[in-house]
């Protein structure tokens, strides 16, 4: 797999990947792909215990040493390859998706654990991209565009209520910030969130400025 150029990435992660340079490009290529094949465990659940025995599986092999691992998943290979050190982080991302498999409706401790998951993956990514004294803002990054992410792929008005509330609660007022270079396609996915939450509207991409948003943000970080 080109994690590089990782298929079946939505459009928003497609457009922060492209900011991407080099071994940043490669790297969040690869969390976007293990977050995006966990993202599918859960649509694509009938039955929530079996989405959960899948999910408890990756959580598993990432406890293990990597040595021990399954061979010949090419997302799990690379993880192991390419990113020692972090597997407790990798295992948050699991268990946040996780949390998503609880009965409906979905409450605001579980969709703010959902975020938090993600966030901890990133921090995670930002210590392996060398940008470690940056881990603290990546991972309030992420966590904002979690939850607008969230936000926008809830059906019911009772859940998409509750995250409208988080979302100005834990997204609208917060500050820009500027993250590393390494760190460019994270910036322009919570440049896009914070927008998306100022406006109200959980669609990262559905204003007419959105292009030139992302350009700029692509560019200057934020």
């Amino acid at each position: 797999m080109d994690f590089a150029n990782p298929p079946d990435l939505p459009l928003i992660q497609r457009l922060a990947l492209g900011y991407g340079a080099g071994e940043a490009r490669f790297m969040f290529g690869l969390f976007f792909a293990f977050d995006a094949r966990l993202g599918q465990l859960v649509a694509q659940a009938n039955e929530p215990m079996l989405a959960q025995i899948r999910l408890a599986w990756w959580r598993d092999e990432l406890g293990k040493p990597v040595t021990m691992r399954a061979r010949g998943d090419p997302i799990l290979d690379a993880l192991g390859q390419h990113c020692q050190g972090i597997d407790p982080a990798l295992q948050a991302l699991v268990s946040g998706w996780e949390e998503l498999l609880v009965e409906p409706p979905l409450s605001a401790a579980s969709a703010l654990a959902f975020a938090q998951g993600r966030a901890d993956a990133f921090a995670g990514l930002a210590r392996l991209q060398g940008a470690g004294g940056a881990a603290s803002p990546a991972e309030a990054a992420a966590r904002r565009w979690a939850l607008v992410d969230l936000w926008g792929k809830l059906s019911t008005p009772v859940e998409r209520d509750m995250l409208g509330g988080l979302v100005q609660e834990h997204v609208a007022q917060s500050p820009a910030v500027r993250l590393p270079r390494p760190l460019r396609p994270l910036a322009v996915l919570d440049g896009l969130a914070r927008r998306a939450a100022k406006r109200g509207d959980p669609e990262m991409l559905g204003s007419r400025s959105a292009t030139l948003a992302v350009l700029r943000l692509g560019m200057f970080g934020r």
